[in-house]
């Protein structure tokens, strides 16, 4: 099991190996969330427009792992872009989830979901009110850290104007193929350290034969090559999957890439359709 953690900006730890639980349904995902932490798992991801943050939240109760010990984390609904909205979500998740506090919490999207690639308008006044619903739960210490996803550095930048509180990631889409580095640097350079969601790229990695040749050349799954990329770019990886086998095998990654072959993969050529993925609101049906 790879257990290696990340430090935060404000100290706490982060395993830089965790479970996202996107299309999981919340009947099933307690089960999930319970095998992974029986595989050495410490970090769970949902979120509210996941609707499973009541199964993920009974997972980590009946776990049979104390709750300190593991990192949870949730995320504000995108559409969320006033502070009260924004407010009465996180206290919603806390009551659906039956906890008393997050590891973290972040904000889905900079834009709501249906306006994603597709509208200019980067809500800059809704992602600071949603933000300071965050920071304000921060110090009421019903969230241990804060965070954002999928934000542009300009998003970034305009949040860090008004911001009390410094971000502590940015979960972005991060994979073989879209390996955005610009912003991957932008964030590392100043302490905000980022997470790759849908390292394997929605499985659409998988029917790339070149990428098969290097998975070869270290004896390990085209998967395990993906989280690895993720991993040895200073990321954390949240491969999802409700299959004991895959978490399993999603966690032996104690391998080394070589800095060329990373070069390659970095470099390697943009995967223009994710397939059954492409429409899901995420995109906003665009990618």
């Amino acid at each position: 099991m790879y257990n290696n953690t990340l430090t935060l900006n404000n100290g706490a730890k982060i395993p830089q190996l965790g479970l996202g639980t996107w299309f999981i349904d919340d009947a099933k995902v307690a089960d999930a969330v319970k095998e992974a932490v029986k595989l050495g798992y410490r970090h769970i991801d949902t979120a509210q427009a996941y609707g499973n943050e009541r199964g993920v939240g009974e997972g980590v109760r009946n776990c049979g792992v104390s709750r300190e010990k593991l990192f949870v984390v949730s995320k504000v609904a995108a559409e969320h872009k006033t502070y009260k909205e924004a407010k009465a979500g996180i206290d919603e998740t806390l009551e659906k989830m039956g906890l008393d506090y997050l590891d973290m919490m972040i904000i889905h999207s900079p834009q709501p979901w249906l306006e994603v690639n597709q509208s200019d308008d980067r809500y800059v006044e809704g992602n600071r009110a949603a933000w300071r619903a965050l920071e304000d739960a921060y110090k009421e210490g019903k969230l241990k850290a804060i965070g954002i996803s999928n934000f542009q550095i300009g998003d970034i930048e305009s949040l860090l104007e008004t911001a009390e509180v410094k971000p502590m990631v940015n979960q972005i889409l991060l994979h073989i193929s879209n390996t955005p580095l610009e912003l991957v640097e932008y964030c590392q350079k100043r302490g905000i350290v980022v997470e790759a969601y849908s390292p394997i790229a929605h499985g659409e990695i998988l029917n790339q034969p070149e990428i098969k040749v290097i998975a070869d050349k270290y004896g390990v799954t085209i998967p395990q090559l993906c989280i690895r990329y993720t991993l040895q770019l200073g990321a954390i990886a949240l491969p999802k999957t409700a299959d004991p086998e895959h978490m399993k095998s999603n966690a032996e990654v104690n391998f080394e890439i070589s800095a060329e072959d990373m070069e390659a993969l970095k470099n390697f050529k943009k995967i223009e359709n994710y397939g059954e993925s492409s429409g899901f609101p995420v995109y906003g049906g665009k990618l």
